[in-house]
């Protein structure tokens, strides 16, 4: 039997065989291997050089190519990145400079670029709510329907198009309708009237029914036959305040913002019945702001609160008194599961850390902001469209039945290390609120 020898290094107690040893001088495999990773790592700290891939350009489209073009990776490459970032460089764009990166992304589509497209035309629509009609035809023409919020400002002469194509277009057919839902001009409530009354042939080929695909625009097909908006177009960022960002302060807490008394992600003095953990004030907004003055709410301030933990597993339901205190509603339906919360370890109260106090911010942004949630952007907000991460869910008033309407979304992301989004509706007429919560 060959004798084993020690590994040459200090203190590693693996034995080898003379053969690996006259390999690697003496060395188990793993500290040879460790030993080559170190002298390639010194190489390459020794050799790395930075480029700065943006010097001399001041031309925001210029700026915005680079960053779209997909840099080779090269470990002896250090980029230098932009000091702004790409989300600012489309707000900042002129029409004029818009209507470039349009045809910049017309020239990616005819050149096999699907990808780079797809994401220049969905910054220019959700960012900016850019109209980007005169590029629809391209995209029909290879094929392209999605994402769909990319057509919601389709003419007339495509809606009824689409309208056609819907009844033999099996392969596109459930993009189509979720198209026809972002649309959703009075053609297209009536012909999901038509198809709720007079349901086609191919509608027995969908797992939901064709007026259901109006929810991903953000409104349904009342029960006599009308459109009713789920969604509010005034959109106002949940951000860290700006003295903050400024500082780069790491206060680390729920915040509430300046002025205002408007508070997000703080702990409530109540107990979630199903948990026993406390219950968390996802938001705390003074009723006579902008994102919120539409509703003419009888109350001074609206207060959406929610088990963060159980509201994981299923919809939290609010009743809200006449002071607009939250009450958890006697509707709520306890889940089939929920594991085993321990709340003793849980010293956040469930909330995690978030850094910074937050607040709304100064002016509105798009509705459509985060109304993708694939872009890389801030997704909290009170108002606007929400970006689904899984299907539309709009929760129904367990009261009158009807959808609750989309009020805010927090996506934990944002202000700290968690994850998932926690949407926001309310029920006017019976005054409920309602969480739902999703994750990718």
């Amino acid at each position: 039997m060959t004798e084993r020898i020690p590994c040459e290094t200090a203190g590693c107690k693996s034995t080898i065989l003379p053969a690996t040893a006259a390999k690697t001088g003496g060395y188990c495999m793993p500290c040879h291997q460790e030993q080559e990773r170190q002298k390639r790592q010194a190489y390459i700290e020794q050799h790395r050089r930075t480029v700065n891939l943006y010097e001399g350009l001041t031309d925001p489209v210029e700026i915005l190519k680079i960053m779209h073009a997909k840099a080779s990776y090269d470990p002896l490459v250090q980029y230098v990145p932009y000091p702004l970032s790409r989300e600012q460089l489309y707000l900042d764009l002129t029409a004029e400079q818009a209507v470039k990166m349009q045809e910049y992304a017309v020239k990616h589509l005819t050149e096999g670029g699907k990808d780079t497209a797809e994401n220049i035309l969905l910054s220019l629509v959700c960012y900016r709510n850019d109209n980007i009609a005169g590029v629809l035809p391209d995209l029909m023409e290879h094929g392209i329907y999605y994402p769909v919020i990319l057509y919601k400002d389709a003419p007339s002469g495509m809606r009824d198009r689409l309208l056609r194509q819907v009844d033999w277009d099996e392969e596109n057919r459930n993009d189509i309708l979720l198209i026809l839902g972002w649309i959703g001009d009075p053609r297209v409530v009536e012909a999901f009237r038509k198809w709720r009354r007079s349901p086609p042939e191919w509608t027995k080929q969908l797992y939901a029914a064709p007026e259901s695909y109006a929810l991903y625009g953000g409104w349904e097909l009342t029960p006599d036959g009308e459109r009713r908006d789920l969604v509010h177009n005034l959109n106002y960022a949940i951000e860290i305040t700006k003295e903050l960002k400024d500082t780069n302060a790491e206060g680390v807490g729920a915040g509430s913002g300046s002025g205002s008394g408007d508070q997000f992600l703080t702990p409530s003095a109540s107990a979630c019945p199903w948990c026993g953990g406390k219950l968390t004030l996802l938001m705390d907004v003074d009723t006579s702001h902008p994102s919120l003055a539409y509703l003419s709410l009888p109350q001074d301030r609206l207060r959406v609160q929610t088990c963060v933990r159980c509201g994981c597993f299923g919809t939290v339901y609010m009743e809200l008194d006449s002071l607009g205190a939250p009450i958890w509603s006697r509707y709520n339906q306890k889940p089939d599961y929920l594991p085993a919360f321990d709340l003793a370890a849980d010293s956040s109260e469930g909330i995690g850390e978030v850094r910074g106090t937050l607040a709304l911010s100064p002016a509105p942004r798009s509705p459509y902001y985060a109304a993708e949630w694939a872009l890389s952007q801030h997704d909290s907000q009170i108002g606007g469209h929400p970006g689904w991460v899984q299907d539309a869910e709009y929760p129904k008033c367990p009261c009158c039945a009807k959808h609750m309407r989309f009020i805010a979304q927090v996506d934990w992301a944002d202000f700290g290390d968690g994850e998932g989004i926690f949407y926001m509706f309310l029920c006017i007429e019976d005054m409920l609120t309602a969480t739902v919560y999703q994750q990718s």
